[in-house]
């Protein structure tokens, strides 16, 4: 039986490359001059550190773009809190991967409301689908795609 699996997945190493293209574009910006800015990556989480919060802001979006341009959805950014530690101000940015488990319940609760002929799992995190037809399959990712969902999907693992 015809199967994909419904995820949402991040290229770290993409993450990384932006970071870095991010921190390029701060020392050759003019705003930023003389100012102590930058971005920094430990695993999941990327550290916004600047002098002000609108900075803050304005580095925010330059991560954004450079997201955009490495092909990164900007959903996966998980602003968090900002925190004030001497003359600095921190953000931390999360970056999300992985289907939660309320998403999935979402994910399979609206597969089943649209009455399709496919059955839907929750594994750990992802979702997967499986039906009779590649037809039913497909229509399955168009109705998901249509959808605006607080995550990017990727759809993988298609077996037929």
């Amino acid at each position: 039986m015809p199967s994909f699996d419904v995820v949402s997945e991040v290229d770290f190493h993409e993450v990384t490359n932006a970071v870095d293209q991010a921190n390029r574009e701060l020392q050759t910006r003019f705003d930023f001059r003389g100012v102590e800015a930058k971005f920094e990556r430990n695993d999941d989480v990327v550290r916004v550190t600047a002098e002000a919060e609108i900075q803050l802001d304005q580095m925010i979006d330059i991560l954004r773009q450079k997201f955009v341009k490495r092909s990164i959805d900007p959903k996966v950014m998980d602003i968090g809190d900002e925190e004030h530690i001497g003359k600095l101000l921190h953000k931390n940015i999360k970056i999300q991967q992985g289907v939660e488990s309320l998403l999935a319940k979402k994910i399979v609760k609206m597969i089943k409301d649209k009455k399709m002929k496919v059955q839907a799992a929750i594994q750990g995190d992802k979702v997967r689908v499986t039906g009779k037809k590649r037809d039913d399959l497909q229509q399955v990712m168009g109705m998901l795609k249509e959808e605006d969902l607080e995550v990017p999907l990727q759809y993988n693992n298609f077996r037929d």
